[in-house]
């Protein structure tokens, strides 16, 4: 959780609200991914890539 605050804290003070969406598009991949790796959805989400 420390590190989510110093992430925070930096794009808050540096104004990098860029960085926001692609933040928020990586954890939807890497969620995407870990929940799908040994579902039977697998295949299926696969193929989209």
């Amino acid at each position: 959780m420390e590190f989510l605050k110093e992430l925070w804290v930096f794009l808050k003070t540096r104004k990098k609200y860029w960085l926001w969406p692609l933040i928020f598009i990586l954890l939807l991949l890497g969620a995407l991914i870990v929940l799908s790796g040994g579902s039977a959805l697998a295949p299926f989400i696969y193929t989209i890539f």
